[in-house]
C-alpha cells in the first residue's frame, strides 16, 4: 500500500530491475495491464497503481484533478526514479508527472492519449453519447454497453470470449459511477488547459491507434510533435486498447524503447 495525499492507494509490484510505473486510464484498474505484466516483469520492477476512485484504492468523493493523480503517482514511487507508462487518462497523469517531477521520470511511454490546449480534439460524440446514456446505470451495465468502444470496430465481435473475460476482470473491483464521473471531469478540466510538455526532457515514446474511438489519433500526433525528440508509433487499424489488441507487437516495442 502506498500513502498518497492522505490516501492509501493500492499498488502491486512485480519483477526486478529498473522501476517501471504503470498508470491506468479513466475508470480502469490494474487488470488492464494483464497482457503486459508477465512480459515486462521479466525485465523491470513493474509498479502498477490503481488511481483513486478505482479498483482497490479508496474512493473519496470528487472533485479530482489530474495534478492530484500525478501527485498520487509520485508518492507511489517512494522516491524511486522510474520509467513511466500511461494510457488514456493515465497518459495525462504521466506527462503531468514528467513536467512536475522530472527527477522521478527516466523514460516516458504515452499510449493513446493527448495533451491539453486549443489543438485538442474532444472524444467523438458517438462515444460520449454512449457514456452519458449509460452513466446512471450499474458498473456492470455501463461497462458492457460502453467498453466495446475502447476496441477497434469489430474487435469484440471477433473475440467474444476474450471480451467476456476482460469484462469479468474489470468488474471484479468496479469503479463506482460517481468516481468515474470525478475522473472524467478531471480529464475535461485538464484537456482544456495547456500543459507545457515542451519542457519534458525524458526520452518519450508516443503510441496511438488510428482507429481509436476514445482519444482522436490526431491528438497523439500533436503530442509527439510537441515533446522534443519524441518517437511516434502508429498501430494501423488499432483501437484505444491497442496494448490488449496487439500485445505481441506492443510489449517488445516498449521494452526495447525502455532499455535502448
Amino acid at each position: 500500500m502506498a500513502t498518497a495525499r492522505r490516501l492509501e492507494l493500492y499498488r502491486e509490484e512485480h519483477g526486478d530491475g529498473h522501476p517501471l510505473l504503470l498508470i491506468t486510464g479513466l475508470g480502469y484498474a490494474i487488470w488492464s495491464w494483464q497482457r503486459q505484466l508477465p512480459a515486462w516483469s521479466e525485465r523491470f520492477r513493474c509498479i502498477a497503481v490503481e488511481n483513486r476512485g478505482t479498483g482497490r484504492s479508496p474512493k473519496p468523493p470528487g472533485p479530482y484533478s489530474i495534478e492530484e493523480l500525478a501527485d498520487d503517482a509520485a508518492e507511489a514511487l517512494e522516491g524511486r526514479r522510474a520509467h513511466v507508462a500511461g494510457f488514456s487518462m493515465g497518459g495525462y497523469v504521466a506527462q503531468t508527472l514528467a513536467v512536475r517531477r522530472p527527477e522521478l521520470v527516466e523514460r516516458l511511454v504515452l499510449i493513446c492519449t493527448g495533451t491539453g490546449g486549443s489543438g485538442f480534439l474532444p472524444t467523438p460524440a458517438t462515444t460520449t453519447s454512449a457514456w452519458e446514456a449509460n452513466a446512471g446505470r450499474t458498473p456492470q451495465e455501463f461497462a458492457r454497453a460502453t467498453m466495446p468502444l475502447s476496441f477497434r470496430p469489430g474487435w469484440t465481435d471477433e473475440h467474444p470470449d476474450e471480451f467476456e473475460a476482460l469484462l469479468e476482470d474489470r468488474l471484479e473491483h468496479p469503479t463506482p459511477p460517481e468516481c468515474w464521473r470525478a475522473q472524467f471531469e478531471a480529464c475535461l478540466d485538464w484537456a482544456a488547459r495547456v500543459t507545457p510538455v515542451e519542457q519534458i526532457a525524458a526520452p518519450t515514446l508516443v503510441v496511438h491507434g488510428d482507429a481509436d474511438r476514445v482519444v482522436h489519433y490526431e491528438n497523439g500526433v500533436e503530442l509527439a510533435q510537441r515533446i522534443p525528440g519524441s518517437r511516434f508509433e502508429t498501430f494501423s487499424g488499432a483501437g484505444h486498447l491497442l496494448f490488449i489488441e496487439d500485445a505481441p507487437r506492443f510489449n517488445p516495442m516498449v521494452a526495447s524503447f525502455l532499455t535502448g
